[in-house]
């Protein structure tokens, strides 16, 4: 600010060009004006609305300035999208006095990554007066000086550039000795001949005013001594000295040497060199040895100065020195990081920006052109955006689970010989997606339980692994409803939802399930999850929990049944045969047969396998008629169970001798009154045979409703059950036909087997009777001659025989 009264001081902002930026960047930056000095929070723009943004867009999505040397000249208020001044303006000491001063800057923005590449010019206001080097000039003037002698000075140097610089140089006060030229060189006029005699001295002062509004003003004072004559000013043998210096130059080096002569002898021929410098510039690259006129560097920077030669007697000449420093390629290019993702998911799309960055180099020509190169290239590259920006983007898609992090290098080398080069090295990490399903280890799993268990016992296990990491890893497991009601779940059956355990929650029976199959399902804990099932068979195992049962002889029948055998029996007769079965599987149901006990164990042998009773020696006279047996009928299992058949045989010369108890067996005490009984109960069973003959005769009309005599039972499921198992094991004889007539009595009973009616016929029913020659009123009862068949000796077995009952 320069300070004169009535400077406007609102900073007058004016918008050159604002294009509308593509997504990431575009050849054209938005570009504004912005006067120096301008108060911080002055507006420079309307930057949302020229990005084609709202303000809503620049919160939500982060933005922000980004520029390269990382000074904040500017503010961008998120709330109305304006960039305004952040802080105070100075074009000189940003850009000193270049002829344009542009501050260059970056909008970034995230979600997605964007950039706009803003520029602003910064508009030089005359804030700066016009300075000359020195407050005082002295210039020592022979008398009789010619009139149009000119005496070099010192320009006056103002900051500001166009035309708030120096514009115009006066006297004052204005006397009629000099005046001021202002051409190539400043220089002060001899405008007639000056008497040292009459006047010595003079002073005055030289204005130098610049051409701002209002102008500003510099001043310096002038001093005149005149001297006696030294008519002979020092000349430059050139008016301009060029010299070239490599800017890695060691300090003291001579660049160049400069030489004015004087034709003029003793003192005022004596000539000295000095450097002209700039305001500001007291620290100068160069120095000149003011005897030799050799100029030398003392820092390695570009430069263009001025040399005063004077002589002895005052008088002096300015020449000009360009050195023009050769650059020397020793900057390696610099790669700055605008702004970095990582990490990235798995399942980001190919053509995301992924780093945005610039590279700079501070040789120039050749030395300062740069090239970036990325090493890997397949899953990544490099695309120019804007200038010196670059992109780093994705080309392909990735996958954490083969790559969970990549290392990419990006080398910058300048165009120098030899080229130097730089490299960055960016880490992106790949973040996992849940992208892959659980996998059980096994296709299907078979695990085995041994029946009567204990609740909750450990089974086995199901194991399934997650490829993905974190949530999208964590594998929970449960037990899968099934489809349809033919395949509801076994409720026995439950999984660990933490670690796949699979535990029986009952106790289990193999005689009632013998395997279930249930589908346990892995869920991953991602958004949305993903699951995977298996099948799990449960296969129950065989324990002898169940001991053989006997189904033949029946062992609850009352009394117990009883075989026939005959005396004349030989060795190796079927006497019965023991059935029985097991409920378990396996070697546990595998049954053997064992004779426990007998009367006599001599004379019967039991089958280990078939179970038959046989005889083992023919039947002798000492053998005792009743003989009592246990049969041992035993499983193969580990511990085995056991069961008992009990049964009788009888040993009989003739059948028609056969006697029958009524509750109980007969003991030997009462064999000698069973013959009485015998006799007694044939003439009841006589007597009442016919009487209940007449009555059935007279009441046959009825339907035999009044028949109140005695009756015969027959156990005909009794009898087919009993005699299924030993026709089906080949022990009775060829078929025959057998009829049988009972009479009723109370206590013993007495029946006789006839001869066969019909022993050529075909299997045929017989009928059962009262008596041979009668009409039969009672029901008839078909008897397969299958089921009832003497053997060869012509009596009924005991297994036939158990298989009648009467009153």
């Amino acid at each position: 600010s320069s300070g004169f009264p009535g400077e406007d001081r609102v900073p007058q902002v004016l918008c050159v060009s604002a294009f509308l930026w593509l997504p990431l960047a575009r050849a054209e930056p938005i570009r504004y004006s912005v006067a120096e000095e301008a108060e911080s929070g002055s507006v420079v723009g309307e930057l949302a609305e020229d990005a084609g943004l709202t303000p809503a867009q620049l919160s939500a999505r982060r933005a922000r300035l980004v520029s390269e040397d990382g000074r904040q000249h500017f503010r961008l208020e998120r709330a109305s999208g304006r960039l305004v001044v952040a802080g105070r303006l100075d074009r000189e000491e940003l850009c000193a006095q270049s002829a344009t001063c542009m501050l260059p800057f970056e909008l970034l923005l995230s979600n997605p990554l964007q950039f706009f590449r803003v520029e602003v010019n910064l508009e030089d206001k005359n804030d700066n007066s016009p300075v000359f080097t020195e407050e005082q000039v002295t210039f020592k003037i022979v008398e009789k000086s010619e009139p149009g002698s000119r005496f070099p000075l010192e320009v006056a140097h103002d900051l500001d550039i166009g035309n708030n610089t120096v514009q115009e140089y006066n006297i004052s006060p204005e006397n009629e000795y000099f005046s001021v030229s202002y051409g190539k060189y400043l220089e002060l006029v001899l405008e007639k001949p000056m008497d040292r005699e009459e006047q010595a001295e003079m002073s005055f002062s030289l204005i130098a005013v610049d051409g701002g509004s209002p102008p500003r003003r510099g001043t310096t004072e002038v001093k005149i001594v005149i001297l006696d004559v030294n008519d002979n000013a020092p000349i430059f043998t050139q008016d301009e000295y060029i010299g070239q210096v490599s800017e890695n130059m060691p300090e003291g080096s001579v660049v160049l040497t400069v030489q004015a002569t004087d034709p003029d002898a003793g003192i005022n021929g004596d000539i000295s060199y000095q450097l002209s410098q700039a305001v500001g510039k007291s620290d100068s690259a160069f120095v000149i040895d003011n005897k030799t006129g050799e100029i030398k560097i003392t820092k390695p920077l570009d430069y263009e100065l001025s040399v005063r030669a004077t002589d002895g007697g005052g008088l002096s000449a300015i020449c000009k020195v360009l050195v023009e420093v050769v650059d020397v390629n020793d900057n390696a290019p610099e790669l700055v990081v605008s702004s970095f993702s990582s990490p990235l998911p798995e399942n980001t799309v190919p053509g995301t920006v992924v780093a945005l960055f610039t590279v700079r180099d501070r040789d120039s020509g050749a030395n300062g052109k740069i090239t970036c190169a990325l090493e890997d290239q397949l899953f990544f590259s490099l695309r120019p955006a804007y200038k010196n920006y670059y992109e780093l983007v994705t080309v392909s898609a990735l996958d954490r689970e083969e790559t969970p992090q990549y290392v990419l290098r990006v080398t910058a080398a300048d165009a120098g010989s030899p080229p130097l080069t730089s490299t960055h090295t960016f880490t992106v990490d790949i973040s996992d997606v849940n992208d892959n399903a659980p996998v059980f280890n096994q296709t299907s799993y078979t695990m085995y339980v041994r029946e009567n268990n204990v609740g909750t016992v450990f089974v086995g296990a199901v194991s399934a692994a997650d490829a993905d990491v974190g949530l999208n890893a964590k594998v929970s497991y449960s037990l899968a409803p099934e489809q349809g009601p033919e395949r509801a779940r076994c409720s026995c059956i439950s999984v660990n939802s933490e670690n796949g355990h699979v535990f029986v929650l009952r106790p289990l029976d193999y005689e009632h399930l013998r395997q279930s199959e249930v589908t346990v399902s892995a869920s991953d804990a991602g958004s949305p999850p993903l699951r995977a099932n298996v099948t799990v068979r449960l296969v129950v195992l065989d324990e002898n929990d169940n001991a053989p049962l006997v189904l033949y002889p029946a062992q609850e029948s009352s009394p117990a049944s009883s075989e026939l055998v005959p005396v004349s029996a030989e060795a190796g007769y079927l006497i019965s045969k023991v059935v029985a079965v097991d409920a378990d599987s396996g070697q546990n149901a595998w049954l053997s047969y064992h004779l426990l006990r007998a009367t006599d164990p001599g004379l019967f042998s039991v089958g280990l396998q078939s179970g038959e009773v046989r005889l083992r020696r023919p039947v002798t006279e000492r053998d005792s008629v009743k003989q009592k047996l246990l049969v041992l009928v035993r499983d193969n299992g580990q511990p085995p169970l056991s069961a008992t058949a009990a049964l009788s045989a009888l040993l009989l010369k003739d059948f028609s001798d056969v006697r029958l108890p009524h509750a109980s067996p007969p003991t030997e005490d009462q064999d000698a009154s069973l013959t009485t009984y015998l006799i007694l109960a044939l003439v009841f069973v006589s007597l009442l045979f016919l009487i209940s003959t007449a009555v059935l005769l007279a009441r046959k009309v009825c339907r035999r409703k009044e028949l109140k005599a005695g009756h015969v039972l027959y156990a005909a499921d009794t009898l087919q059950s009993g005699l299924a198992d030993a026709a089906a094991a080949g022990t009775l004889p060829a078929p025959t036909c057998y009829e049988i007539s009972l009479t009723t009595g109370s206590g013993n009973s007495e029946f006789r087997f006839l001869k066969p009616i019909l022993p050529s016929l075909p299997p045929q029913h017989c009928t059962v009777g009262q008596g041979l020659d009668e009409e039969q009123d009672f029901p008839a009862v078909p008897v397969s001659t299958e089921d009832m068949a003497p053997d060869s000796a012509g009596t009924l077995s005991a297994g036939q025989f158990n298989a009648l009952s009467f009153n």
